[in-house]
């Protein structure tokens, strides 16, 4: 990685294009750009020449940018993925695919900075030789976009999710963040992460649980230090079963470590 970056960069919108490629080249961790207009050129170059990057716009005509990633992720060295694009709403498939960022435009110096150390970072840690694959665990960390500003939240950081229509509402201690995906979706990435549905609108890390409380109606509610979740009837005993399980590994992980 002393010898710098080589970047491929691929957008169909020439202004757009060039001054991807200008922030680029003044990247220090960059040695060398390559422009593509579109994905057909893009996949041939990439087929006759290696990258160590490419920089994807995703709404492109023929051949789009989750089209290009999807088979530039079958290749026996693929390049790291960096998607870059005016719409938010691709983030989650993006993250699938495995791209290590994801860019709103108009790209700012510093977030470009920003992916190029987590781009560096990555070709520096891992073998470049095998394939990246899309793992579940690409959703360790959700991105969320404010006001052209991105911050990752972080899975370990969730307490609970409230679903909201095509939306979920992420509780940390520290706040609520809103990213644009289905519940549905997210328990899928997250059950095995200690992560379980106890309503149809709420899924609820077993870590967070401070007590399991009844209110005056009989209803359970589960008590985490962002608030109070319903748990329906129907997930209550599984529920509880969880909680105890949790427990019992804490308990063995702990005398383990004593011993």
């Amino acid at each position: 990685m002393t010898e710098g970056l080589r970047a491929l960069a691929v957008d169909d919108l020439p202004p757009a294009l060039d001054e991807l490629c200008r922030l680029l080249r003044e990247a220090p961790e960059v040695a060398e750009v390559v422009a593509a207009s579109d994905s057909l050129s893009a996949l041939r170059t990439l087929q006759s020449d290696r990258f160590d990057v490419v920089f994807l716009d995703i709404s492109m005509p023929g051949l789009d940018g989750m089209e290009l990633a999807s088979l530039l992720a079958k290749m026996s060295e693929p390049p790291v993925i960096v998607f870059v694009t005016a719409y938010e709403q691709h983030a989650v498939q993006a993250y699938d695919i495995g791209a290590v960022d994801y860019l709103l435009k108009p790209v700012r110096a510093e977030r470009l900075s920003a992916a190029l150390d987590r781009v560096t970072r990555l070709l520096a840690t891992e073998d470049v030789a095998e394939p990246v694959p899309a793992q579940p665990d690409a959703m360790v960390a959700l991105p969320v976009e404010t006001a052209g500003r991105t911050r990752y939240v972080r899975r370990s950081e969730v307490l609970f999710v409230e679903a909201h229509g095509d939306y979920v509402r992420l509780n940390t201690r520290g706040g609520v963040h809103v990213v644009r995906m289905p519940l549905s979706r997210l328990e899928e990435y997250w059950e095995g992460a200690g992560f379980v549905r106890v309503h149809r609108s709420f899924l609820l890390s077993l870590d967070a649980v401070r007590e399991l409380r009844s209110d005056s109606a009989g209803a359970l509610n589960a008590h985490t230090d962002a608030g109070d979740v319903p748990v329906s009837r129907r997930h209550a005993r599984d529920l509880r079963e969880r909680l105890l399980d949790n427990a019992r590994q804490a308990e063995s992980t702990h005398s383990r470590g004593r011993g």
